[in-house]
């Protein structure tokens, strides 16, 4: 392909003609002999749609350019031959004011920019930089298009703060000001002294003199390449973003690339609060001064939109909880539903913190009314929950019929992580086994009505096998369970947490249906024992299976920790899946070593490395909570893994994963563990 295509003056025709000069110049090119950048779309194809799209025209659209973006296929971090081919073709296209599809066609050219310079060595065709750098002044020519989407679009067409400085001092349009403005910010982070000096010239301009949401931007452009920025301008983020005359003006010209529709004031809240992500003391006051300013304006979208942040902060932070409490309270009497709802929701994950709240929560019970923006349930039902969370029986008649309501003739929910939701039927559930004879009618009725093929019937076992002997009473409903292989071993795992009480379904939990694997046989004789009592019965199959089977699974090591001394025989065999393997597995060994021999050591000692990682940052939370329950147990703890667990317990930050509220949930949990610990003596 070197040297092609010979001239490149068929770009520089303009208007009727390009479509033309592009259908003659497709067929010089050898796709045929050209790699593209996967299979499934070869060179060849690249020929047709480009044909297509000039035949187009301008009744093109960007759905047309679809099979384009499927023939570059940018999203293998590749740049093709095949692509390199086609670049001269998409840049004329991108220019001629005849396309319909402009505008997606630069998309594409900023997409290909962005793949290039992010490709792994070798993943980019050798004669890419060059048909570049022989295209550059014409991919510059899009800077200054006469069309302000365009111009926008093609911003990250420009080289460095040089170029955008260009832009700023001779654009004019307001939408496309704001993304050479952000522009800035984002391209100063690399920026040498003398242009990050020019840069702040310019923002503390706009500061001073321009109107209010371009100071806004200006901040958001100063954070991204001094953080501090936006503490520093706190007081204006809080004016502007709280002003309801303002507001009209964000979607009238806070556009950015890639984005089809300009932010609202409330999406910009949501990016505001996030400049104060690595200084949540700012972020906490940012927040809560908004939802000040909104309480006494009657600001209902800027008091959902920062309810929002304040939840997402709680997520993340433990430390915002206190500050959140009494806001959360008062908002639930706010003539908003979706700040009711929200309110609710923040004192449901505060738990029992919020039982000063328990009445006005109570008078909410059967609050219909919705957040909106496609999130789940009602008032009311975030309501109970927070009852629940408190320990108010209130919360009680109706609870598990309400919990299943959303399921009724579906298997699942559509929710976003990130929202607040409705929790988990097992997170309301599992916490109240103390009003287990209260709940369990319910329960048992849906079991018995749908309960081979209702799709909260793994759920509901798993809460029975939480609530232990308390679940005796649904014996009947579990053990009809047992002949259906979807649900036999989770209706196992309830009979055997069951107790002496589930004693009588040792047959027919001999008889269960599963699925056909030796482990699953095995696990039935093991169950059958465990429910019938008969300990020692069980414990050969057990360890005949840890005994035979190797790494790096070992067979079910952590089964033979159940029968205690009685295991003494099968120490070695443990010991030595403990040395000679890791995670889940190491730490299964340990602890069944210790069952075992009833010795601290060296079970406390490898206990001790998965406390001590988890304080260095790593986010292994199961490993934590299952070596934080064998420390109990074991009654002691090294001082190293007490130093660690101080340090974690004393830090400002979710012991969890997750990005929701069972973020909190496990927090708590996991806390709570972690005190019980730190009381051995």
């Amino acid at each position: 392909m070197a040297g092609w295509p010979p001239g490149d003056g068929f770009i520089e025709v303009a208007g009727a003609c390009v479509a033309g000069v592009v259908l003659d110049g497709l067929d010089e090119v050898p796709w045929e002999r050209l790699e593209s950048a996967i299979a499934l779309h070869p060179a060849e194809e690249m020929r047709g749609v480009l044909r297509r799209l000039a035949a187009k025209g301008e009744a093109a659209t960007e759905e047309d350019c679809y099979p384009l973006f499927d023939c570059f296929a940018l999203g293998t971090g590749r740049v093709a031959p095949a692509a390199t081919a086609a670049l001269p073709f998409v840049v004329a296209l991108a220019r001629d004011p005849a396309m319909g599809a402009r505008l997606t066609l630069v998309e594409l050219l900023t997409g290909l920019a962005e793949t290039a310079a992010e490709a792994e060595p070798g993943k980019v065709d050798a004669e890419w930089p060059e048909a570049w750098r022989r295209h550059r002044h014409r991919l510059r020519a899009l800077l200054a298009d006469p069309r302000p989407e365009v111009r926008r679009q093609a911003l990250s067409l420009a080289e460095g703060v040089g170029e955008l400085l260009e832009r700023w001092r001779a654009e004019t349009d307001p939408t496309v000001r704001v993304s050479v403005l952000l522009a800035l910010g984002t391209a100063t982070r690399t920026a040498d002294a003398d242009a990050v000096d020019r840069v702040r010239a310019v923002l503390t301009e706009v500061l001073r003199t321009d109107d209010p949401v371009m100071r806004v931007v200006a901040v958001h452009a100063w954070a991204w390449f001094e953080p501090r920025a936006a503490v520093r301008e706190l007081d204006l983020l809080v004016e502007v973003l709280s002003d309801p005359a303002v507001r009209p003006r964000f979607e009238a010209i806070w556009y950015v690339p890639d984005v089809e529709s300009a932010f609202t004031r409330e999406d910009v809240v949501s990016w505001a609060a996030g400049l104060f992500k690595d200084v949540p003391h700012a972020a906490l006051d940012f927040v809560i001064r908004l939802i000040d300013v909104a309480r006494r304006n009657g600001d209902a979208p800027l008091c959902r939109a920062s309810l929002d942040e304040a939840w997402r902060l709680l997520v993340l932070r433990p430390s915002a909880a206190s500050a959140l409490l009494p806001l959360a309270g008062a908002l639930l009497a706010d003539p908003d539903d979706g700040v009711r709802y929200r309110a609710a929701h923040l004192l449901a994950v505060l738990g029992g913190r919020a039982a000063p709240y328990a009445d006005a929560l109570a008078a909410l019970l059967d609050d219909p009314g919705e957040a909106g923006d496609l999130i789940e349930g009602t008032v009311g039902d975030q309501a109970r929950w927070a009852l629940t969370r408190i320990g108010d029986e209130r919360a009680l008649p109706g609870l598990v019929e309400q919990l299943h309501a959303p399921y009724e003739g579906q298997w699942s929910r559509a929710y976003c992580s990130g929202d607040p939701r409705l929790p988990e039927v097992e997170d309301v559930l599992t916490p109240l086994s103390a009003h287990a004879e209260t709940l369990l009618p319910a329960v048992r009725e849906l079991l018995r009505k749908d309960g081979k093929g209702g799709s909260l019937t793994c759920c509901f076992l798993g809460v029975l096998r939480e609530w232990g002997p308390a679940a005796a009473p649904a014996l009947p409903e579990v053990v009809a369970l047992l002949d259906d292989a979807r649900y036999s071993v989770s209706a196992m795992e309830a009979l055997m947490a069951m107790g002496p009480a589930a004693r009588s379904a040792e047959p027919a939990v001999r008889r269960a249906t599963v699925l056909d694997h030796p482990g699953n046989h095995q696990y039935v004789a093991w169950a059958a024992c465990r429910v019938g009592g008969d300990r020692d019965a069980a414990l050969g199959p057990i360890a005949e299976a840890v005994l035979t089977e190797e790494g790096p699974l070992y067979g079910p090591v952590e089964r033979l920790g159940d029968f205690g001394p009685a295991a003494a025989p099968y120490a070695d065999r443990v010991r030595h899946i403990m040395e000679h393997s890791d995670g889940w597995q190491r730490l299964k060994a340990a602890i069944a070593l210790w069952s075992i021999t009833a010795e601290p050591e060296p079970t406390v000692s490898v206990l001790t490395e998965y406390v001590l990682a988890m304080a260095d940052g790593d986010d292994s939370y199961g490993f934590l909570h299952d070596a934080l329950k064998a420390f109990a147990r074991i009654g002691t703890v090294t001082p190293a893994a007490r130093a660690a667990l101080r340090t974690l317990r004393d830090s400002d930050r979710r012991l969890s994963v997750h990005g929701d509220y069972r973020a909190i949930l496990l927090d708590e949990e996991m806390r709570s563990a972690i005190d019980e610990v730190l009381a051995l003596p």
